[in-house]
């Protein structure tokens, strides 16, 4: 008997932008924590995708007030994220192809809390079964736990089904090999290419390329 399908989706740079979201409310927290950052959009840009106090030290904010500047970044964002993010092209598309032969979630590494109400204004919540966000798991990507307890949340057996991660990042990827489901990583997002390849053999322009390998693969499986 064939296997049932499941398709795990990354959502900043994978089905959303939200990049100006993110870089204007960084910005908005070096400002109003007084903190005299020394990098520019590109540095933030390359840090998405890492829970939020990954990036703020990353950023040379000191670990011990990284949560402190999160906890402004997070009263900004979820403000302004449902005007100042868009659904990527063929997003909704991926979605309709993918429902059709897959249950579908999301993993993503942004707060749960926030993503929901962002996901329904955008009219693409429906489609999937669960949302795992940050707050839901002690380890976020590129930790397999995230991918695994959304597994678990689907009454998912990983025998039983081909189980496919599609994100932008290596971080989705390494999370996927580590939980030991196939992966295709998407040029749309933050990641590059030659990075990627590290990861996966798998890679496409977007999530609705993703989408239609899946398809050609599991029917083969």
């Amino acid at each position: 008997m064939k296997k049932e399908n499941i398709i795990l989706f990354d959502l900043d740079g994978t089905l959303i932008d939200s990049t100006d979201a993110i870089v204007s409310t960084f910005y908005h927290s070096f400002e109003k924590m007084d903190f005299d950052f020394k990098g520019d959009d590109e540095t933030i840009k390359d840090l998405i995708g890492y829970p939020l106090d990954i990036m703020y030290e990353n950023l040379g904010v000191p670990k011990e007030r990284a949560f402190d500047f999160v906890d402004v970044y997070k009263e900004r964002y979820r403000v302004i994220s449902k005007a100042q993010t868009l659904l990527l092209k063929d997003a909704i598309a991926s979605l309709e192809l993918a429902q059709s032969f897959a249950r579908l979630s999301v993993v993503t590494t942004k707060t749960g809390a926030y993503t929901i109400p962002l996901l329904e204004h955008m009219n693409i919540h429906h489609y999937f079964e669960h949302i795992t966000g940050r707050e839901h798991v002690e380890n976020p990507k590129p930790h397999p736990e995230p991918i695994l307890r959304t597994l678990e949340l689907m009454k998912a057996n990983p025998l039983d089904f081909n189980i496919w991660m599609i994100g932008d990042t290596k971080l989705d990827l390494i999370a996927a090999n580590s939980a030991k489901v196939l992966s295709v990583g998407v040029l749309c997002g933050y990641g590059k290419e030659d990075e990627l390849k590290s990861y996966t053999p798998n890679i496409v322009q977007n999530a609705l390329e993703a989408v239609q390998l899946i398809q050609k693969i599991t029917k083969t499986l």
